[in-house]
């Protein structure tokens, strides 16, 4: 089962018991025990196991769900629009304003953007320091909360760039992943300051909402294997 679980030795935890058969499990450091009908093991992590003569070893596991062992589970994959956001000249401006006033302008732009996320039912997943990836289930969703954001970071006196992007990610526990994720972030490093990109198949999903775009172009993005065509968004 190594290879398909990715360890070199089993990570679960076993409570059992042998009802016929030999047993027998080596400890990671190197403590081995045989075990036979009627005996009880607590089997910690880290551990190999194999049966001893021919005889079949059955046994019951009370936890470690020895039925699925060696079966990883595969991620979560949904479809999501993603929303990426960054300070334009973060670290120019806070040099210029100094810490303690930088530290209450970046408190005061990370509420706005959270409201706006609340307000168009972004999720928040992580933060840059400067910055903020949400998902929205909704493609409009992402672009409205991309341009409320925008004009309201404005008026506080700081321009952020913002990338979109609609692409199936894999959900984990406290993070996203996949080629969408490196996507929205390259059409985000392409914005200029108060400005929204979005990829063509986010524009696409829009249709029929009123929002409107200009066309940037195809651009061939670092680490992507096809060139991404983005659009502007007007307003």
């Amino acid at each position: 089962m190594g290879p398909a679980m990715g360890t070199p030795s089993c990570p679960v935890h076993h409570v059992q018991i042998v009802l016929s058969g030999r047993f027998a499990v080596r400890m990671d450091d190197g403590e081995e025990m045989e075990l036979v009908r009627n005996d009880v093991a607590d089997i910690p992590p880290g551990h190999d196991a194999w049966v001893v003569r021919n005889e079949p070893a059955v046994l019951i596991d009370f936890a470690g769900n020895i039925d699925a062992i060696g079966v990883p589970r595969e991620h979560e994959r949904i479809v999501a629009s993603m929303l990426m956001t960054d300070i334009v000249d973060s670290t120019k401006t806070a040099g210029r304003m100094g810490d303690q006033a930088w530290k209450q302008m970046l408190a005061d732009h990370n509420h706005i953007v959270r409201l706006q996320l609340s307000r168009f039912g972004g999720s928040e997943v992580n933060t840059t320091g400067d910055g903020f990836l949400a998902t929205f289930r909704s493609a409009v969703a992402a672009l409205r909360c991309a341009a409320a954001t925008r004009d309201a970071v404005r008026e506080m006196g700081l321009e952020v760039r913002i990338g979109v992007h609609t692409g199936e990610i894999e959900v984990m526990a406290n993070d996203i992943g996949g080629v969408s994720v490196h996507t929205a972030a390259r059409i985000m490093a392409l914005a200029g300051a108060s400005e929204v990109l979005a990829s063509s198949l986010t524009v696409s999903l829009a249709d029929g909402s009123g929002l409107t775009f200009d066309n940037r172009g195809t651009h061939d993005l670092k680490g992507l294997e096809r060139p991404v065509e983005v659009h502007a968004l007007k307003g």
